[in-house]
């Protein structure tokens, strides 16, 4: 037995096969990311203590003699327990290394792949079908978000995906919407653009707010951030059937059927959401880079064929 082996043994520290599954669970739960494992970083003793272990556990010390040098180099046992066990993920495939993830996201971080997604999902007892749902990140997904964040924003610009083709995978798809969903709902600080309500759920798995096509998928719309706005349940569904749209300056525009309304309609207790757009003519909240703003041409579809044929 190695030195190293040894050492796992004396102390009984986990076995790298239960350390894996362990990160995959935390990388689920930290939104599909976590940094790497130096010292002081929360998650080495976040992990540690799902383990439950000691402090000797947490502070022993691996000594390795370099020869030429003829120095001693110590290292946390916990600390290389940790970095074997993501290595061998990144070999799995499992997850991206922080030399890989930096080149996308300018963080060095471990990262999740779809499948290192899919067996997270599976430890955790996750139905698969809430997988489009969740905005935990994964590798494949974050270089579709990279793509739509630069591409360069045309001046005429079709809101239109012609050449959609039928026969992409499901997987492809889904990894595709996903990216969509993800780069606009990080564009908008994930609020509403409307009303700017902010919130996710209590375990910090899922946003409230929608990634909203200005031009619907049932158009054809494409999956581009230029043809998406962030929009909580309500004013998403409000948008799409035609309560409102947006001006060209980015303001709001109500229809005027709203005054036709039964006083009782749009009601949540003494909250008048359905009358309450009126007062929201203003600007709604954009993201910080112009270049990513709602493309006009989309804006003015939406207004010519969704909100002018109900309004």
């Amino acid at each position: 037995m190695s030195y190293e082996g040894k050492m796992l043994a004396d102390l009984k520290m986990p076995t790298r096969k239960e350390v894996e599954q362990a990160l995959l669970k935390s990388l689920f739960c930290h939104n599909g990311v976590i940094k790497e494992f130096g010292v002081g970083e929360e998650i080495v003793n976040e992990i540690a203590d799902d383990f439950d272990l000691t402090l000797e556990q947490r502070t022993a010390f691996l000594q390795t003699i370099y020869r030429k040098e003829n120095r001693i180099k110590k290292s946390l046992l916990w600390h290389r327990l940790l970095f074997r066990a993501a290595d061998s993920l990144a070999r799995e495939k499992f997850v991206s290394r922080p030399t890989q993830t930096i080149l996308l996201t300018n963080k060095k971080e471990w990262m999740l792949t779809e499948d290192g997604f899919d067996k997270a999902l599976k430890l955790l007892n996750i139905p698969a079908s809430k997988k489009d749902f969740l905005p935990t990140k994964s590798y494949e997904v974050q270089k579709i978000v990279k793509k739509l964040n630069e591409t360069l924003r045309p001046k005429d610009y079709n809101p239109f995906d012609k050449e959609k083709k039928v026969i992409k995978t499901t997987r492809e798809a889904a990894i595709r919407t996903r990216g969509f969903r993800q780069a606009v709902i990080e564009a908008y600080n994930y609020k509403c653009a409307v009303c700017g309500m902010q919130i996710n759920s209590p375990d910090g798995l899922s946003w409230e707010v929608e990634a909203a096509h200005i031009v619907p998928h049932s158009y054809k719309g494409k999956d581009d951030i230029l043809n998406g706005v962030a929009l909580c349940r309500l004013h998403h569904w409000a948008f799409d059937v035609g309560w409102f749209t947006l001006q060209d300056n980015f303001n709001v525009q109500v229809s005027s059927k709203i005054s036709t309304l039964p006083s009782h309609f749009g009601l949540i207790g003494d909250y008048d959401f359905i009358r309450k757009l009126n007062a929201c003519k203003s600007q709604i909240f954009l993201p910080h880079r112009k270049e990513i703003y709602p493309h006009q041409n989309s804006i003015r579809w939406h207004r010519e064929n969704v909100f002018n044929k109900t309004a």
